[in-house]
Order: C-alpha cells, then sequence, then structure tokens
C-alpha cells in the first residue's frame, strides 16, 4: 500500500484563494492558486499525482463541475495503483459535494475533501497543513467512504455540516461525532468507520453514466420555517414547476400551518415534500400525525441532494 499514490483534484476554493495584503483573510479572491502549486509547497509529500478539475469559489458550485468531479474520482479510484483520492474544495458548499460523491460513488477507497478557511496568501494559511492530514488519512490502512478533513478533525462525509464562519475548525459532525484526529501525521480513530458498505463499482459506474447523459437535473428547492411564514414562496416556486421541496422546519421539524398548508397542496399535486430541521444538533424524530416524511437526519442541503437523485433514480 505504500507504494501506490494518492491522487489529489484541485476544485479552488479559499484554499487556492489569493489575497492583496498577507494579514488580511477575508477580502481574497477564491481559486486563484492552481492545486499543483498548492501541493508543490508542501514537504514531506510523495507519490502524489494532481489534476485540476475546476477552478471555483465553491459558492458558485455547480451540477455539472459535480458530474465532472464524480467522473475523475471514479476513474482514479479504478486504478490499481491509487490507493486514495484527496480533494481541495471551498468550505461553503463542501459539506454538499461530500454528500453527494458518497451517495452516487459509495467508494471502498477513501475519498478526502479538504479546504482552508484562510487564503493561499496569509501568513499563516491552514490549507497546507489540511492537505497534509488528508493525505494521512488517505494513506490510512482500512480507510474507505468519503470524509472531510479540517483544521486536525475527521469527518463523515453524513454528518459534517460547517458550523461557523470564520474559526479554523469550521466543521462539526453533530451528534454522530468525529471519525477521529489527526496529530503528527497520525490519524487516531475515535469511532469504526461510518460506511462500511462493499464496494459498488458497477453501480457507480451506471450512475456516473446517467449523470452524464442528463441534461437538467430535477428542480428541488428548500423553504424554512419561521414565525410567521406563509405557502407564498412554495406557491410561487410550484407554479414555476419544482418537482421536489424541502421544508427546513422548526425544532422537530415543525411547520407553521399556513406553509404546511401550502405544502400539503403541492404534495396533493405529485410534488415530493421532505421535511427536515433547522437545526443544528439532533436530527427529526418522527410522530403519529405527520403529514410529510422525514429527512433520516440529513440537513436540509443534504436533504435536497438525496431528493434530486431519488428523482433522478440514481441508486446509493
Amino acid at each position: 500500500m505504500q507504494n501506490k499514490k494518492i491522487v489529489i483534484l484541485g476544485t479552488g476554493g479559499t484554499i487556492a484563494g489569493v489575497a492583496s495584503q498577507a494579514s488580511n483573510n477575508i477580502d481574497y479572491t477564491a481559486a486563484q492558486v492552481g492545486v499543483s502549486d498548492l501541493v508543490g509547497a508542501i514537504a514531506g509529500l510523495n507519490l502524489i499525482e494532481t489534476e485540476q478539475v475546476a477552478q471555483i469559489d465553491s459558492k458558485d458550485m455547480s451540477f455539472e463541475v459535480w458530474t465532472v468531479l464524480a467522473n475523475r474520482i471514479q476513474h482514479h479510484l479504478m486504478q490499481n495503483d491509487v490507493q486514495g483520492v484527496v480533494i481541495t474544495h471551498g468550505t461553503d458548499t463542501l459539506e454538499e459535494t461530500a454528500y453527494f460523491l458518497q451517495a452516487v460513488l459509495n467508494p471502498s477507497k477513501p475519498v478526502v475533501l479538504t479546504c482552508a478557511m484562510r487564503p493561499a496568501s496569509a501568513l499563516a494559511p491552514d490549507g497546507p497543513q489540511n492537505i497534509l492530514d488528508a493525505v494521512t488519512v488517505a494513506r490510512h490502512e482500512g480507510a474507505h467512504g468519503v470524509m472531510v478533513v479540517c483544521a486536525g478533525d475527521l469527518h463523515s462525509a453524513l454528518d459534517v455540516q460547517k458550523i461557523h464562519t470564520y474559526q479554523l475548525n469550521a466543521f462539526g459532525s453533530g451528534d454522530a461525532g468525529l471519525i477521529g484526529f489527526i496529530e503528527e501525521n497520525t490519524l487516531n480513530k475515535v469511532r469504526n468507520w461510518p460506511l462500511a458498505q462493499q464496494i459498488q463499482a458497477q453501480t457507480a459506474t451506471e450512475n456516473i453514466a446517467f449523470l452524464n447523459a442528463v441534461r437538467a437535473w430535477p428542480k428541488v428547492e428548500i423553504v424554512m420555517n419561521y414565525a410567521g411564514a406563509n405557502g407564498a414562496l412554495v406557491d410561487a416556486l410550484v407554479a414555476l414547476g419544482v418537482q421536489g421541496l424541502v421544508v427546513a422546519g422548526t425544532g422537530n421539524g415543525t411547520v407553521h400551518q399556513a406553509l404546511e398548508a401550502a405544502l400539503l397542496n403541492a404534495q396533493a399535486k405529485g410534488i415530493l415534500v421532505v421535511r427536515a430541521t433547522r437545526c443544528t444538533q439532533g436530527r427529526v424524530l418522527p410522530r403519529v400525525d405527520d403529514r410529510f416524511p422525514s429527512s433520516n437526519g440529513l440537513s436540509p442541503v443534504k436533504a435536497r441532494i438525496e431528493l434530486m437523485l431519488k428523482l433522478m433514480k440514481i441508486t446509493s
């Protein structure tokens, strides 16, 4: 295993960002430094191959980039001399990309997304250490599935969520907790790998072939419950031809009666409705009088991805 290589795919993000002053960690332009330059500046990395898949600010992540990224990951994972794949990514939509890749690829080799909260031009950039830590995870014996590394923490794609706007340890895993910590080039696990399924290479290949052929992804939107909520936005989305709706409910997925009425009307018209919670901790627990299915613990943004894949009949 030690003679196998790690492929690092670049997609842009803050980790590749540049500011006019090294002391400025806010007013920067993302996605300016190529992944080969990012990796080349880190001492101690060997048996590494790099590829630039995209060069964007992750707030602008698109279905097209997701499709290309899934294609390239699967291509590399199928090579016998590749031990795992690392992806440099912006933090804004990292959790969505991670969940999408896990659902579509379900890899038996490790796919590790990493990021940075400071641009590459910072006085003390966090990106290089995050990349080094991600490679450590990708080389760990038995590692598999899609994971996220940030600030020494290792998260599962199913649980990870951005929880802070500025701090270096910007991600959390809620009630599930971390998989482990990376300390001095060593992964210390605190729980078992959460995604222990057998490889489904044929299923992944079929999923990617479908994504390559699809012309338009299903229209699925997220609406939120809050004090004084009404159904106007739902009605407008129905009129625009939405195919699925995720409601980010309050508390245990509760929904204002006016919003609920509009959602029930949409559901009666054949639009799929899923109920999540806007709370950052916990999951929606079922009640006997539920009118909408729950997201099974997925956050609203991940539930949206799951619903789009369901509408496209993609197997996860």
